[in-house]
């Protein structure tokens, strides 16, 4: 058919409109399935005229139309199911809150709040009393403050405290972050001068002694993150740091990264320093992540002495990168929980997930097998393997942690089809893909998502038909 004749044959807007499965849309939603109506037309005038010769039925363009719609009308941040294993998965989001954070945030985002009024004088307040307390007595720190992030925290830390002075660092630790950031970009904005010592791999007290001058400001300690650097090597010790800025009265920072405020070396994990160790050692300012194994809001904690956070404090960059009513609020739910370190295991997703043991791991894996084995039939070959799983967000990474996993092999589909079908599902299920089988690390899996996992394995493999799934376990 000619190009000409095509397009003559395009039906009207008001025609579409009129089709069984739009007419009920266009009286809830007229100019939203209006506009995707135009576009949908519109991207066919152009194919016919890049060369298409067939033109789909009215109902199969209302199906598009429609299919639109519901893509536009659905968020963009969904739920998401995480059966990588990765605990901290910064693409995912990171740490999930616990149900006393969520609900906090929830009340705070939906009634006014007391964020800077003071309650008993009738005064403005400060938005930072309602965590700076609990923060001072669950690290033993004279003050705290919070920004948004700990990349902001050490870009406070750095501009207040050092700006047009020198910042002395370890060369082994001018590491690169998450999202391309470096240490040395970091300090560059910040408006400090960047003094490296030492080498990549070692790095001795009287490298530091060494560099020191009447414009150091600053001696910065910075963990490595998810870098390290094995076997020939050595760095100055947290105590011996502390002793050379006492020695010669400049401040140490130490930028820790994630930041544990709970010890868990019973459980297996070790190497990573606690805040109030630190703090406990004479670190003048410490700074931390809320989102990674504190199990928190995304936010960068300040702790230190009171003269130094105050200095920050008034910094202008304070208000720039200052944290919302909803965070603040599930912040103090999460502090809450660790003046109980039991409390905090349980009730913290991240410490709970960090914590859950071989046995229990298998059990649970093996329950799922049983659910999804139920309702795939011979769809797929399910079964049950002993994997490794991650803290993730740059935290603990020479720590494996002992897991187990459901192993899916699909009939048809390639295991990398399946992948992407899953991510397609609703929700979307991440796993990992090894060889020729789709793990799924129970580790990560919340209370619950079992069956929303057994669904969707169901809609990937048989697009969407959930037949099989009813009367399932």
């Amino acid at each position: 058919m000619e190009q000409k004749e095509l397009l003559r044959q395009l039906p009207a807007v008001d025609q579409l409109l009129q089709q069984s499965r739009l007419r009920d849309l266009s009286q809830a939603d007229h100019q939203m399935i209006l506009t995707i109506t135009r576009r949908v037309l519109d991207d066919w005038r152009q194919r016919i005229k890049n060369g298409a010769t067939t033109l789909p039925a009215p109902d199969q363009l209302a199906r598009e139309i429609e299919t639109r719609y519901g893509a536009a009308s659905r968020s963009s941040l969904r739920p998401v199911i995480n059966a990588t294993g990765v605990v901290l998965h910064t693409n995912l989001g990171r740490a999930v809150l616990s149900p006393a954070a969520r609900e906090a945030a929830v009340q705070a985002a939906g009634r006014y709040t007391n964020l800077e009024f003071d309650l008993e004088n009738g005064q403005r307040g400060n938005r930072y009393s309602h965590v700076t307390g609990l923060l001072q007595e669950l690290t033993g720190a004279e003050d705290a403050l919070v920004v948004n992030n700990n990349a902001a925290a050490v870009l406070l830390a750095l501009s207040s405290l050092a700006r047009g002075r020198e910042t002395i660092i370890s060369r082994g630790q001018l590491v690169e972050i998450g999202g391309s950031f470096r240490i040395p970009e970091v300090m560059a904005q910040s408006g400090t001068r960047l003094v490296e010592v030492g080498t990549t791999n070692k790095t001795y007290l009287r490298d530091y002694e060494q560099a020191l001058g009447p414009e150091t400001a600053l001696l910065l300690k910075v963990h490595p993150s998810n870098y390290r650097i094995q076997g020939f090597t050595r760095e100055v010790t947290t105590a011996e740091l502390v002793e050379l800025g006492r020695r010669v009265g400049l401040p140490v920072m130490e930028d820790l990264g994630s930041g544990f405020l709970c010890d868990l070396e019973s459980h297996g994990i070790t190497g990573e320093p606690t805040v109030q160790a630190e703090v406990e050692q004479g670190v003048d300012v410490v700074t931390f992540s809320g989102d990674k194994l504190l199990g928190g809001p995304q936010a960068g904690i300040i702790v230190g002495r009171r003269d130094l956070v105050a200095v920050m404090a008034r910094h202008p960059l304070t208000r720039a990168l200052r944290v919302d009513k909803m965070t603040l609020a599930a912040l103090e739910a999460t502090l809450q929980a660790y003046r109980n370190p039991d409390r905090a295991r349980q009730e913290i997703p991240t410490l709970a997930a960090l914590t859950l043991t071989a046995p229990e791991l298998r059990r649970r894996a093996e329950q799922l097998q049983v659910l999804v084995a139920g309702v795939l039939g011979t769809r797929a070959r399910v079964g049950l393997i002993a994997t490794t799983s991650q803290a993730g967000g740059g935290a603990l990474p020479l720590t494996e942690l002992p897991s187990w996993g459901v192993t899916i092999q699909p009939a048809q589909l390639g295991v990398t089809e399946l992948a992407l079908a899953l991510r397609r599902t609703d929700p979307p299920v991440l796993g990992r893909v090894q060889e020729d089988l789709l793990i799924l690390d129970v580790r990560t899996l919340l209370p619950g998502e079992g069956e929303e996992l057994a669904r969707a394995l169901v809609q990937a493999l048989e697009g969407g038909d959930k037949r099989y799934f009813q009367g399932s376990p």
